[in-house]
């Protein structure tokens, strides 16, 4: 579980078929081989450390699913280690499990503060409300307005110094996680909807066929 609140910019060291060898400091102290870590959103096991870097092995349904498999040596990325038991929860519960991709539609300046619109496919913006969180490339993010096919947020000079969102430019692709809570919501409701059928019974060995 995360915060989705950027511990670390690292940098891509090498990028080769399901292995990525990324540069460190701050976001690997106490980190053991095990550990997770996300990488651009994304929890990834540490697989080996070295003196400045760690080692993840990258997983095809991860490719599939996230813009890693984009990356390159050289390429920065948005670091963040696994919450502690009783750590502040400075963003929100971010699960490092990315949903889908997006891309960067518009960015554009208003009063000191960077505005970035992004489009997502219309299984991610059901899941998006005005206000609500939403986690782009693992950074916790307020949506400020919202329409069919996409998203706008704010962001401040902190975040966009002290991560990778301020070098994003249009067209570029992002990794996207919905806040968990609107999944459980939709999913209890469709259940209430549908009630308890014989199928429910039957799955949940109330029944036997």
């Amino acid at each position: 579980m995360f915060t989705g609140i950027v511990e670390e910019v690292g940098k891509v060291i090498s990028a080769q078929a399901g292995r990525l060898v990324i540069g460190a400091s701050e976001a690997i102290k106490e980190v053991r081989a095990g550990d997770s870590v996300a990488v651009n959103g994304a929890c990834l096991t540490v697989t080996a450390l070295g003196a400045d870097s760690f080692f993840v092995d990258v997983m095809a349904e991860t490719l599939r699913r996230t813009n890693l498999g984009l990356l390159k040596a050289g390429d920065k990325v948005n670091l963040e280690r696994s919450l502690a038991l009783g750590g502040r929860l400075g963003g929100h519960l971010v699960q490092g499990h990315v949903d889908d991709t997006g891309k960067v539609a518009s960015v554009a300046r208003e009063d000191g503060a960077m505005l970035i619109r992004f489009e997502a496919s219309p299984e991610i913006m059901r899941y998006v409300v005005e206000k609500g969180f939403i986690a782009v490339d693992g950074v916790s993010l307020t949506v400020a307005s919202r329409d069919a096919r996409s998203f706008l947020v704010s962001l401040v000079e902190y975040s966009c110094k002290h991560t990778t969102l301020g070098s994003r430019r249009a067209g570029d692709v992002v990794n996207l996680e919905v806040d968990i809570i609107a999944k459980y919501v939709e999913q209890l409701s469709q259940a209430q909807r549908t009630g308890i059928t014989v199928d429910f019974l039957k799955e949940h060995g109330f029944l036997v066929s």
